[in-house]
């Protein structure tokens, strides 16, 4: 009667510990499993300095992160394409970039977007400006880029002069594997 007693106590105290750790375990698994909400909500997965680093088979390597107050094209002439507002400043990131093989490649290159990150949690997308001594896109027709061959792409950021001193690299993605790395200089 005893070993009976102990036995069924035994079993309702498994029963209670079993029912708790799930219900943990329910309860936590939302917040430390959820990717995608962490991705969406602009989580750095990856930090490397300078490089080089592999994200959808793209190999980059930061190369220099410059701050100017005016850009000049091919001809030396000012760029003026840029929207600029007042107090800010452009910011040219060069990288070397590698497209691998498996990467899908059209005739006119590939995407290779990156953006500019500082250490306030800001990001800034990148801008467009023609007629520049390099390339801006990894499908610019003026500068074709070769699989397993590395070139070099700038992107060009418009940020307030506030910002340079907070600036800390770029951040290159992967939606499909919920990866973001940010590339420091």
């Amino acid at each position: 009667m005893k070993s009976q007693r102990l036995l069924r106590l035994t079993a309702q105290v498994s029963l209670l510990v079993a029912l708790a750790s799930t219900s943990a375990f329910v309860l936590v698994r939302p917040y430390i499993t959820d990717s995608d909400k962490v991705y969406r909500q602009g989580a750095i997965t990856e930090v490397v300095e300078r490089g080089p680093v592999i994200v959808d088979r793209v190999e980059w390597k930061l190369d220099s992160l410059d701050v100017y107050t005016q850009l000049v094209d091919k001809e030396k002439k000012t760029v003026t394409s840029l929207d600029r507002p007042a107090g800010s400043v452009i910011v040219l990131a060069k990288s070397t970039v590698t497209a691998l093989d498996g990467l899908k490649m059209g005739a006119d290159g590939f995407t290779c977007t990156a953006k500019l990150r500082d250490d306030r949690g800001n990001v800034w997308e990148s801008q467009s400006a023609y007629g520049l001594a390099f390339a801006i896109r990894c499908s610019d027709e003026d500068f074709p880029f070769v699989r397993n061959k590395p070139g070099v792409v700038a992107h060009i950021f418009v940020v307030p002069e506030s910002a340079v001193p907070h600036l800390v690299g770029i951040q290159v993605e992967n939606l499909s594997d919920y990866r973001r790395v940010l590339i420091t200089r």
